[in-house]
């Protein structure tokens, strides 16, 4: 028969068993059944309560019975048990209307009313498909005919209306076939849907400028809604941004006359859309030790959206450049920021700050005009960081990632508002900078139908 221990026999187990224990035995009960714990190596197994016996040091055997079920120990005065689950406080944002797309095909519309109101998703669109994952996606923010053009990974770029989810259009985007006459695994990571030439009336097209990995890039005339017969599109322009290596951002600035690509083995260059050349290249900062860095550019924008010549760009060794193509090839400010890729860059409307997100989940902004880091985003970001977005009138930005969850922002507190959970790996984010509530509890394919005429 197996020893039944008394309470004081339990604390000398507990605190007096010889100076060598490698292992710690814990002995639990319940109300109804006792269990028992083994705490070995910093691992829990939780065991029936059949098990009698198991060795603690060398040579030495603890026959251990679990105590009867009336037996209790009693809790300290004051001692106060840790909640299951933490909620984290998030006092609600301004009105906002945020797009998101993600990796099964879904663009999910996600809106806050009233003065401090709680973000929450009101419409899906799209069926789930891993083959329709969103690559790449462009916002038209216009007060009247607003557009979204979403890049899938089936080589498709579809066009929707932003305000009800409505197809629009859809293209295909043509892949170079190699020699043998196989298509190249080669998708789109570059896409821009030009706002300020908005929808043409006659032939009711819009512009859309695309990139592919290779380094392909075209600027042609997509036909959207109902197409009248004798309508004619432009021929579409294409030329190589790179003849090896592979692209990864892009970016085209304020005015739509140059746009940006970069990537890894592909050195960051700007090109003129007005005739398709390139006007400048990046060069490597020296190297004082001597160590070979590969170039890989993971994320680049333009700092200013008055001068097109003030670039900022995310590495994958974790930097944070500074380019003035006006002064030389070369960073003029490079800071590094924690030890994870960067993944995504944001201007700010000041035209000196920039948010940067990397690839543990970490959010910060940075005062480029000294290389200064202002301070990071205080949360539990759980993923890689894929998007940030800011808000063009309130305080504010959003970001999205592989956590699943919509983020937005206090940017100069740089303190959480809200969290929304949208179950999807998510890759983009956009906000509809003309939202507003006005009190009204309308949805908003009725209140904002007037910003798309049929």
């Amino acid at each position: 028969m197996a020893k039944q221990y008394t309470p004081s026999a339990i604390e000398k187990l507990w605190f007096g068993v010889e100076g060598h224990l490698k292992q710690f035995v814990s002995l639990l009960l319940h109300r109804k059944t006792p269990n028992l714990l083994l705490m070995q190596n910093h691992t829990c197994f939780r065991n029936p309560s059949r098990l009698r016996a198991f060795p603690l040091a060398a040579g030495n055997i603890l026959d251990v019975l679990v105590r009867p079920a009336s037996f209790r120990l009693e809790e300290p005065k004051g001692f106060k048990k840790m909640p299951r689950t933490s909620a984290v406080e998030c006092p609600g944002c301004p009105p906002l209307r945020a797009l998101t797309t993600d990796v099964l095909g879904l663009v999910k519309v996600v809106e806050a009313r009233g003065k401090t109101g709680i973000p929450k998703m009101v419409e899906t669109w799209g069926q789930p498909d891993a083959s329709s994952c969103v690559l790449a996606a462009s916002y038209s923010d216009r007060k009247t005919d607003p557009l979204l053009a979403v890049a899938r990974k089936n080589g498709l770029v579809e066009f929707l209306n932003p305000i009800n989810g409505e197809a629009l259009g859809i293209t295909e985007i043509d892949q170079p076939g190699s020699l043998d006459g196989s298509l190249h695994d080669d998708h789109v990571v570059g896409l821009h849907l030009f706002k300020t030439k908005g929808i043409d009336v006659p032939s009711r097209s819009v512009s859309l400028l695309t990139c592919l990995e290779k380094g392909n890039a075209c600027l042609r005339s997509i036909p959207v809604r109902d197409v009248p017969e004798n309508s004619s599109t432009a021929s579409p322009i294409t030329w190589n941004v790179c003849s090896s290596g592979k692209i990864i951002c892009s970016s085209v600035d304020k005015s739509e006359n140059y746009a940006l690509f970069g990537g890894k083995g592909i050195e960051l260059n700007m090109w003129d859309l007005g005739n398709c050349s390139k006007i400048w290249t990046a060069k490597s900062p020296p190297n004082s030790l001597g160590i070979f860095s590969p170039t890989w550019f993971t994320a680049a924008t333009f700092l200013s959206e008055d001068d097109h010549r003030k670039i900022v760009a995310g590495t994958n060794n974790h930097q944070v450049r500074l380019y003035d193509t006006s002064a030389q090839r070369r960073p003029v400010i490079s800071v590094g920021f924690r030890e994870s890729p960067i993944k995504a860059v944001c201007e700010d409307i000041d035209g000196y700050t920039v948010y940067v997100g990397n690839g543990s989940g970490d959010l910060a902004s940075f005062d480029m005009r000294t290389g200064k880091l202002m301070g990071c985003f205080i949360s539990n970001c759980s993923g890689s960081i894929r998007s940030i977005a800011r808000h063009p009138e309130f305080p504010m930005i959003a970001s999205c990632g592989l956590d699943s969850y919509l983020r937005v922002w206090d940017a100069k507190t740089r303190q959480l508002l809200s969290a929304v959970f949208l179950k999807q790996h998510l890759t983009n984010v956009v906000i509809d900078s003309h939202f507003s509530d006005e009190g009204s509890n309308s949805p908003s394919t009725t209140k904002n139908s007037h910003r798309f005429p049929h």
